[in-house]
């Protein structure tokens, strides 16, 4: 069987590397918030080109910890793309603010920039731009809609850990990235991990204290914060996994390279990809009308393939309620019922892919 993604292979490929990481965290006798989440934070800053990265406990409380950090709560408006994983915007709910869904760019599946400043109001104080799938968002276009309405940016990098727009690695655009290490991400942990990453010192200060309750240098809390912490044995994962990314992401730029050739003539639509920016294809998403036929088809021939997202997060019963009537989501509408992700990841062999490229062929055949 070949799975869309398959975190396993990427331990078995830096087993030895990893289990001597483990082994030194339990022989180290510190396990929170130690000397590899102190050197991980540093080396992961370096890679992306920024001054401050904090780690946290998970994707989603990175997004919940910026907005705090922001100063955004009751009665904020966070415009979203609701084409996105549920964190982006369980995390706006979590602080107590109102998503405010926009629609995507049909070619790309991340946040038109037009539709964002359509819904601009006074109470709009961020903008989560989502780097989705693995490619950066329009981001000069949507820093500069927000420094002409003076509110911030917050970069979703889950799915896009070392993508690049026009030069810069995403997370370091906006005022802050956020980034998750779930075991299926680019750079994953084995088991839940964040970061946050930003430029300004005086707000990494903020962010290092809201991971931790709110505390001080003397465990004094100066406002109300979360228990949010990078544990040791993943940042010492991590570290070991951050030395291989490019090597790994250049694996997935060929398997992905590969599909484009072999699937050019099928009526299928491929990934495109933004001129000035850098794909990491954390997902493979090819788009066609007969989805679920084919995925039933590839299943049948133990390819199972996945649907990145089938639901919305606005036709979610928890959020359903955040859709004001004059945003429809049309192209978001249309997206869901179209896509389908082909299985990618570093150790995917040629022997595995040309199985799938086979089996879409016969599909269409």
């Amino acid at each position: 069987m070949i799975f869309c993604s398959y975190p396993y292979a990427q331990y078995q490929s830096h087993q030895l590397e990893i289990d001597e990481a483990i082994k030194n965290v339990l022989a180290g006798k510190t396990y929170i918030l130690g000397q590899n989440v102190a050197d991980f934070e540093i080396e992961f800053a370096q890679y992306l080109g920024v001054k401050h990265v904090i780690g946290v406990g998970s994707g989603t409380d990175a997004l919940q910890i910026a907005l705090l950090a922001l100063d955004i709560g009751l009665g904020d408006e966070v415009i979203v793309p609701s084409h996105t994983a549920v964190a982006t915007v369980a995390a706006i709910k979590l602080v107590g603010a109102t998503p405010i869904f926009v629609d995507i760019e049909a070619d790309y599946y991340t946040l038109n920039p037009q539709c964002v400043e359509r819904a601009i109001t006074s109470r709009t104080k961020a903008i989560i731009a989502v780097h989705l799938y693995g490619l950066p968002a329009n981001m000069q276009a949507i820093m500069g809609i927000a420094d002409q309405h003076g509110i911030k940016v917050i970069e979703d990098c889950a799915q896009a850990t070392g993508a690049s727009y026009k030069g810069k690695r995403v997370g370091g655009i906006g005022e802050i990235g956020c980034f998750s290490f779930y075991p299926t991400k680019n750079l994953g942990a084995l088991g839940d991990g964040g970061a946050i990453a930003c430029h300004d010192a005086d707000l990494a200060t903020r962010i290092q204290q809201l991971r931790q309750y709110g505390w001080d240098n003397h465990r004094v809390s100066q406002e109300v914060g979360l228990n949010s912490r990078l544990d040791e044995i993943q940042a010492a994962i991590l570290r070991v996994k951050l030395r291989h990314l490019e090597h790994d992401t250049q694996k997935r730029v060929n398997i992905a390279q590969g599909y484009n050739v072999a699937l050019s003539e099928l009526p299928l639509k491929c990934p495109k990809v933004r001129e000035g920016t850098t794909h990491v294809y954390h997902l493979y998403v090819v788009a066609t009308d007969k989805r679920e036929d084919l995925s039933w088809f590839l299943k049948k021939s133990d390819v199972f393939a996945g649907i990145h997202y089938p639901v919305p997060v606005h036709k979610m019963p928890a959020y359903i309620d955040n859709l004001l009537q004059e945003y429809r989501l049309q192209v978001t509408e249309k997206t869901v019922t179209q896509i389908l992700s082909l299985p990618i990841y570093p150790e995917l062999s040629h022997s595995e892919q040309e199985q799938i490229i086979s089996a879409i062929g016969q599909f269409f055949g």
